[in-house]
């Protein structure tokens, strides 16, 4: 028993040490972006920021700059280094387990408001060096992963709606993941705060509104419930 505690101590202090290289990479990476673009940043420049080898960053970061980027990338969008599943976060769990299908849309609007917030200057400049013309592939194809990805996990809030029977008549899993895709992309939220003045918070109350009104059945034959939020904007 006493080898096999050790084996684990190691190995979790192995993945600690791991998170927190990947976490001091990844914001050196992030800050470096920021100021000089994804074209402007050098391994090199990220690797002396981070205060690690050359050769710990390509370890870290498997692909080269376009795995760093993907390692900026998910790591803000994560907010930590953690190697945790988004389904596996506290956030998704307290979802879950909300019983009122209104305050479980509450709380996922919440969730995808933090994090257009997080990513949101990040996104904005992997889309300008995959715009900036012929390039590095591997962007466009990061960008393009992620919006796979985020198509995925529109799925699973749209099963577990349809699990609880909180879906309205007629919609099924597919055409709700479709819609939770659509309204949760970071255009909208960038477009509604950027260009049409909104606050985040009022983006919040927004996404949730009109993902409640589109995805939930009826109750009693009445529209269905809000909550406590107060109407959006307009």
């Amino acid at each position: 028993m006493r080898k096999e505690t050790k084996r684990r101590y190691t190995s979790d202090l192995r993945q600690e040490q791991a998170a927190a290289t990947r976490q001091r990479i990844a914001e050196a990476a992030r800050e470096l972006m920021l100021e000089h673009g994804y074209a402007g940043t050098t391994m090199a420049d990220v690797a002396r920021a981070a205060g690690v080898a050359v050769q710990t960053l390509y370890s870290s970061c498997p692909g080269g700059k376009p795995g760093l980027a993907r390692l900026v990338y998910d790591v803000t969008l994560a907010g930590d280094a953690q190697p945790v599943p988004q389904s596996d976060r506290p956030q998704v769990h307290a979802i879950i387990a909300e019983p009122d299908p209104s305050r479980k849309l509450e709380l996922y609007a919440a969730m995808a408001t933090a994090i257009f917030q997080r990513i949101g200057a990040v996104h904005r400049v992997l889309r300008a060096a995959a715009g900036a013309g012929p390039g590095d592939a591997g962007i466009d194809e990061l960008l393009t992963d992620t919006e796979r990805q985020r198509l995925v996990g529109s799925r699973g809030p749209a099963d577990h709606l349809s699990q609880v029977g909180a879906l309205r008549e007629g919609l099924t899993v597919d055409r709700a993941a479709a819609h939770i895709y659509a309204l949760t992309s970071i255009e909208v939220f960038e477009r509604l705060t950027g260009i049409c003045d909104w606050s985040a918070a009022e983006y919040e109350r927004w996404l949730a509104r009109t993902l409640i009104d589109t995805l939930l059945a009826p109750r009693d034959g009445c529209a269905p419930a809000h909550g406590t939020s107060p109407p959006p904007p307009g």
